[in-house]
């Protein structure tokens, strides 16, 4: 079967290279343009570009799939199957009709839960106790098309955006491939999603990484986690920027306002929330080397009473 695939980030990688190795013809990857990044802002590719070079498969870049000559160049690669894991744009329906087996999406989430762009986050920000993954026939809608398979995991209490994205990525490459089997053998059962039990994961944008200390313990150890690779967590200390990198809850009433050191003792630096206390464990000061709690409090004379988001 001739196969397109589209995807982007790390998470789309496991599936590539699932595919490769399963015996059909990649006749083209799709992937974003290589953007600036890192303190240099150097042009540097996505993962899946990476890979692509690694099999030696046909690349194209479009800054936008709605453009009309790419979408003449799909239809020239006559692809029998469109494959999408997190791409990054949205396909439109004059692409999504040029395969005749259809477009086929891998999806982090147990849809109809978590439509959008950043479910992995979400799920662990809610505080879910179990997700996965979900294939899916793609239409117009935002995850909306019928569902294929889906297979769960539980989400593990020291579960980050990384562990947990890693394992989702290995797990949505078995699905597809088991999915693309069922298409071959003829047995496709598509599910209509329905609209209950919708929820949605939005875009992540840079604000959502400042701790509100009026919110409970729970909530913001759970965004530390969810939050680890972008945008990260961050508070101020004397006007100054201050990443959370790692953070645990501690089973006591806070004994403060939201943002108050309540203790440094014993190396601990334990700050009041909305409900509970927060321990931070590793922080990184701006422009400064990441760093444990105790290397902290030895080098800013921070005293109880002092706050935080200042």
């Amino acid at each position: 079967m001739r196969i397109i695939f589209m995807g982007t980030p790390d998470f789309a990688v496991s599936t590539l290279a699932a595919l490769a190795e399963s015996g059909d013809e990649i006749i083209g990857v799709v992937t974003q343009p290589d953007r600036p990044k890192g303190r240099k802002q150097l042009l540097t590719p996505s993962p899946v570009k990476i890979t692509s070079e690694k099999y030696h498969f046909p690349i194209f870049q479009p800054l936008k799939v709605k453009d009309p000559a790419f979408i003449q160049t799909v239809k020239d690669l006559s692809p029998d199957l469109i494959v999408v894991v997190a791409f990054g744009q949205i396909l439109p329906k004059a692409l999504l009709d040029i395969p005749p087996r259809g477009c086929l999406n891998v999806h982090a989430s147990l849809l109809p839960a978590y439509r959008g762009a950043a479910p992995i986050q979400w799920a662990i920000i809610r505080g879910e106790k179990f997700t996965g993954v979900t294939t899916m026939l793609m239409d117009p809608g935002m995850d909306t098309g019928p569902i294929l398979r889906a297979a769960s995991i539980p989400i593990e209490p020291d579960d980050t955006f990384i562990t947990l994205s890693s394992k989702l990525a290995e797990l949505g490459a078995k699905t597809l491939i088991d999915t693309v089997k069922d298409l071959k053998k003829g047995v496709f059962q598509p599910v209509p999603q329905g609209s209950r039990n919708v929820t949605y994961a939005p875009l992540l944008k840079k604000e959502d990484g400042l701790i509100r200390w009026t919110e409970s313990a729970e909530t913001i150890e759970r965004k530390t986690r969810a939050l680890t690779l972008w945008p990260g967590m961050f508070t101020y200390f004397n006007n100054v920027v201050l990443k959370v990198i790692k953070a645990e809850v501690k089973v006591e009433a806070a004994k403060g306002i939201p943002g108050e050191v309540v203790s440094k003792e014993n190396g601990q630096l334990l700050i009041a929330t909305g409900q509970g206390v927060l321990s931070l464990l590793e922080v990184q000061p701006e422009n400064g080397k990441r760093m444990t709690a105790v290397q902290f409090l030895a080098g800013h004379g921070l005293k109880k009473g002092d706050c935080f988001g200042r």
